[in-house]
């Protein structure tokens, strides 16, 4: 049976209520998951994740697995359509946070062939983040339930 708990300790599930040090402006959320910005100002890094308390992919029920598939894909989709991207990478890594998040995060055009994939290049564009994510949010419309 898939883990129940929610812990207070989490910094995804205090992201979640809107506190902490990971909060960054929501694209898009329904009873499932939740896809938000990092907080900064380089654009293109999101995180999808579930809104309940499992740290484990294979933790994740059917429905949820899906729901983050969805996300997952209209997320790069939005990336694609409004970034001028090279690449747009997704990640189920880190230890840090045991809360499932998959990372989904352009690599821009004109970074370094040399820089690794999963590492943020200086020269990446930077802006209102807050905007950015909102005119995300349209891309959004049929990857399943509509955002509350």
């Amino acid at each position: 049976m898939p883990s129940q708990r929610v812990t207070e300790g989490c910094l995804v599930c205090a992201k979640h209520r809107g506190v902490g040090p990971l909060v960054g402006p929501v694209v898009f959320e329904d009873d499932l998951v939740v896809v938000s910005h990092r907080p900064g100002d380089v654009l293109g890094y999101l995180f999808v994740e579930t809104r309940r308390h499992v740290p484990y992919l294979d933790e994740l029920t059917v429905e949820e697995a899906e729901a983050v598939g969805r996300a997952a894909r209209s997320a790069a989709a939005g990336l694609r359509a409004e970034l001028d991207l090279e690449f747009v990478f997704s990640a189920i890594v880190g230890r840090a946070v045991a809360h499932f998040h998959q990372h989904v995060f352009a690599r821009h055009q004109g970074t370094p062939e040399a820089l690794p994939w999963d590492e943020e290049w200086s020269g990446a564009p930077t802006g209102d983040v807050v905007a950015f994510s909102a005119g995300l949010g349209r891309y959004f419309t049929n990857s399943g339930p509509r955002p509350r």
